[in-house]
């Protein structure tokens, strides 16, 4: 029989054994795994023999499978990463723009200083019809109403825009006809026209002023609005005569100033009189010196914080506390002091002073 190695009918002639032929050559298992594996390049491949064959070894297959994975992970990951930033910056910058809730610049608002001055006439109230009464006063050149409440040319400051410088002296004007010339206002029917144009953080003093007024400086009426006893007098005429100015200035970084200085001439007479025309009528003239105060979130919201409050009102006596309500003495009225006040002026121009009384007077031409 035939050995293992050996084909059927045995060996070819004059060939050596299989075993024997091979046995020199062994490969054992130290040998096989440092084998390398050698691969053509294509040129190398079509060149066929005038081409020298040059050699590259491969990585094995482990690193060549990490190489791409390493290589298809970093783009991605660096694009993902960018569109993460991309989006949040995004996203700050949205929310800093659009959201509504902008914190205040300047905190909490301050409380509101008022003066009311009362102006005691000289001798008895003048009497008559409005329109003689209207006439024969400087009040004969105001405007009637809103009218008189004209805004001034404006420019855009350093922190705000003209649109904002506008919205500014736009809620100005609606406080002083809110506070003013609404005539359920003046007879003490409402004071929400005017609440709602406050800066929320001055409610709660604008509440107590009515609530308990008190003659502290701080929680006096006619110091936030011009409002009458509707029991004690009545509007003679529908229309109120008005003169003023307004003044824009940027007092700091993102605050606005607006001052306004406007006399409200009202013609009146007792609540009780229904005679028709009407003859005793009497003019009663209040000159108001208000600063208001603007920030951003201010303007957004149509409010505005009042910092101070100024006003002369006349004819009154001298020698009534600050009321709820102003208190005018009508046609053929007259009152003693102890000692005769400084004649003032509510038409003219300057700043309001700070004395307890004055006497009225109004001699002075209307402003200009």
């Amino acid at each position: 029989m035939a050995g293992r190695g050996e084909p059927p009918e045995g060996a070819p002639e004059g060939s050596p054994n299989g075993d024997d032929e091979y046995r020199s050559v062994v490969f054992d298992e130290s040998f096989i795994r440092a084998a390398r594996l050698q691969e053509y390049s294509a040129r190398e491949r079509l060149g066929g023999d005038h081409a020298h064959a040059a050699v590259r070894s491969l990585p094995p297959k482990h690193v060549r499978r990490g190489r791409r994975r390493g290589f298809m992970r970093g783009p991605r990951q660096a694009l993902v990463l960018l569109l993460v930033v991309a989006l949040a910056f995004g996203t700050a910058i949205y929310l800093g723009v659009r959201s509504p809730y902008r914190p205040s610049t300047h905190g909490t608002a301050e409380a509101l200083r008022m003066t009311v001055i009362p102006l005691a006439p000289a001798g008895r109230v003048p009497g008559g019809t409005p329109d003689d009464l209207f006439a024969h006063s400087p009040a004969a050149q105001f405007r009637a109403g809103a009218s008189g409440i004209t805004l001034p040319g404006v420019r855009g400051t350093r922190s705000f825009t003209e649109s904002q410088v506008v919205a500014a002296l736009t809620t100005v004007k609606d406080y002083l006809v809110a506070s003013s010339l609404d005539p359920d206002v003046l007879a003490g029917r409402t004071v929400r026209p005017v609440r709602a144009l406050l800066d929320p953080d001055q409610l709660t003093q604008f509440d107590r002023s009515f609530s308990t007024p008190a003659d502290d400086g701080r929680h006096v009426p006619a110091g936030w609005l011009v409002r009458f006893d509707p029991a004690k007098v009545a509007p003679a005429a529908d229309e109120v005569r008005v003169h003023g100015t307004l003044r824009v200035e940027e007092t700091g970084p993102g605050i606005l100033e607006v001052s306004s200085d406007h006399t409200f001439v009202y013609a009146l007479r007792p609540a009780t009189s229904s005679a028709e025309p009407v003859r005793d009528a009497s003019l009663f003239t209040v000159r108001r010196e208000l600063r208001f105060r603007f920030d951003q979130n201010d303007l957004a919201k149509h409010q505005a914080e009042l910092l101070l409050s100024q006003a002369q009102v006349g004819p009154q006596a001298c020698s009534a506390a600050p009321p709820r309500t102003l208190r005018p003495l009508l046609a053929g009225a007259r009152t003693t002091v102890a000692e005769r006040p400084p004649g003032t002026n509510p038409f003219a121009t300057g700043p309001i002073g700070t004395g307890l009384c004055g006497m009225l007077s109004t001699g002075a031409e209307p402003k200009p």
